[in-house]
């Protein structure tokens, strides 16, 4: 996908090397932005082969709202790392989605935590009100982020309806291009179209601010440069995108999709690419 391949270039070109909290160096890149047109197709990378089954779990994960990894553990295993060994979450994004804590005051003045469905919010207003500016779900709580092993990168999302078309705009704190980014773009593309299925809604556009973007650089014949992915990425920016797939999300209630309730159809992709990544 063309808006990819020129982050990539972007970040490679203009990108500052810094260091990080990993320890491997990235090349850094403040402020970075694309957006892609849902309605052209389902935009999962096809210059390297993506794991859609995955990211689909992962997906419905958040949507479940747990805050826990022992289900999603027996399809992936892309949060072991951060999580303890009963498999909690500090930051679990779906449970922020599902029950963030609101503290409100009471008759008597006294402070009660509420916890706020955000994802049922956004969709009732969609439906009452589709004009609104105020479709806004976060997945950053303060108190949560200060003492989090890993607070939330893809720290908060917008819908906004327009011309019967919903779009939304991601926006991400942190962003490893080479492994988390193409996961990212594909993931709130999938949330939107589930979002406009349910509201009845034609497909817009995804929008995406990166606040750091980085590529992991290391330098060759040392310890750390299998941590490198500059030179695989360069590779990768050779290869021409294919045609993008289209997904079919079957016609049930937003809390009752199951992984067979998706289609991706007609995917084709270049070969895998190895990327290590920097815990």
């Amino acid at each position: 996908m063309k808006q990819y391949l020129d982050l990539v270039k972007l970040v490679l070109d203009e990108g500052v090397r810094k260091k990080s909290r990993t320890g491997i160096d990235t090349l850094s890149y403040f402020g970075a932005f694309y957006k892609v047109d849902l309605s052209k197709g389902f935009p999962l990378l096809t210059t390297k082969k993506m794991y859609w089954n995955s990211l689909l779990y992962e997906v419905l994960w958040y949507l479940s709202g747990e805050n826990h990894i022992r289900n999603l553990r027996k399809h992936t295993k892309i949060w072991d790392a951060w999580a303890d060994e009963e498999g909690n979450l500090e930051t679990a994004y779906g449970y922020y989605w599902r029950h963030f804590p609101s503290a409100q005051k009471d008759a008597d003045g006294n402070w009660k935590v509420k916890e706020i469905d955000q994802i049922a919010y956004v969709i009732n207003e969609i439906r009452k009100n589709p004009n609104s500016r105020r479709l806004v779900v976060s997945a950053w709580e303060p108190g949560n982020a200060i003492h989090s092993k890993l607070p939330p990168c893809h720290y908060t999302y917008t819908f906004n309806v327009n011309d019967g078309k919903l779009n939304c705009h991601l926006t991400q704190r942190s962003g490893d291009i080479a492994l988390g980014i193409p996961f990212n773009l594909a993931a709130y593309s999938l949330l939107t179209q589930i979002i406009a299925r349910e509201t009845n809604l034609q497909l817009g556009y995804l929008a995406h601010t990166i606040v750091d973007a980085h590529i992991y650089i290391a330098d060759k014949g040392t310890d750390l440069y299998k941590y490198d992915h500059v030179d695989v990425i360069k590779e990768q920016i050779k290869r021409e995108p294919l045609e993008l797939p289209k997904l079919k999300i079957a016609d049930r209630p937003i809390d009752d999709l199951t992984f067979d309730d998706f289609e991706l159809i007609d995917y084709k992709s270049h070969g895998k690419l190895k990327f290590e990544v920097a815990v």
